[in-house]
């Protein structure tokens, strides 16, 4: 098949992969399906992780995760093309993701980087950087700033690492790095009108001690959700709670000190 050469027809058949790719969630061969229209528009690193990552959170949300669709022998494959094998990689990994099953998502990255024919992609070598993050291991630090040098400001890759400095509690300037990370161009409006964002930013607020300003960045991001959206609702509400809870113990410990530390 011809891929789709000008911007138009590409940007339908895109869309058109989309859509298959949630429409019928129940049918075991959607992944499949997924990777050859994806490979049929020759599509980059970007655009399979922009597609695979939102196609999986679909499935996870409708009860049909990927990982009872795909096995580590689909990933690790080697008589596939490279865009296919990139696409359900991508599919995969960002399953286990969305379940934080991060030393298996470790674990599989590495035994990919192995048997691949060709060098990791930059999306999944930040998948890698997750992994390690989220056990709030220091070499995720490393392995991050190797993605961020070739990234391009690519938002779903700066977004999956910003979730990892959130996962990993642990990290020494975890919270600082977030924050830094937070302020990239490509992520840089969204602490103001993005909920993920402001939701990983007031989470790292709250590990500084810095709880009004927490409280600040939790408020717009539920204000920023739209009307009835509960998507993420639970977790902006729970963090709430940790940032109050956080901050009412600390004013009772220190009650001559501001929420911010610096003496009243």
């Amino acid at each position: 098949m011809t891929p789709p050469t000008n911007r138009p027809d590409r940007a339908a058949a895109l869309h058109k992969a989309r859509a298959r790719a949630t429409a019928t969630p129940d049918d075991p061969s959607w992944p499949l399906r997924l990777a050859e229209d994806l490979r049929n528009i020759r599509a980059d690193w970007k655009t399979s992780a922009e597609v695979c990552a939102d196609a999986a959170w679909a499935a996870r949300s409708a009860g049909r995760s990927v990982l009872g669709l795909l096995s580590p022998e689909d990933v690790s494959a080697t008589d596939r093309d490279p865009i296919t094998a990139r696409i359900l990689a991508h599919l995969y990994l960002s399953a286990f993701r969305f379940d934080f099953r991060c030393p298996t998502l470790q674990r599989l990255i590495e035994q990919l980087a192995q048997t691949a024919r060709q060098p990791l992609d930059c999306y999944t070598r930040a998948l890698y950087a997750f992994a390690l993050l989220g056990q709030s291991r220091p070499e995720g630090l490393t392995v991050m700033d190797e993605v961020l040098a070739t990234a391009e400001e690519h938002p779903k890759t700066l977004h999956l690492l910003l979730h990892g400095l959130w996962l990993g509690q642990d990290l020494d300037e975890g919270a600082e790095r977030l924050l830094a990370l937070s302020s990239r161009p490509a992520l840089a409006t969204g602490t103001g009108t993005d909920p993920i964002v402001l939701f990983r930013v007031a989470g790292a607020l709250r590990r500084l001690g810095r709880y009004d300003e927490g409280l600040s960045a939790i408020d717009r991001a539920i204000d920023c959700r739209p009307p009835g959206d509960i998507s993420v609702h639970a977790d902006l509400v729970r963090e709430r709670s940790l940032l109050c809870a956080a901050r009412d113990f600390y004013q009772r410990r220190s009650p001559a000190r501001t929420s911010s530390g610096v003496p009243s």
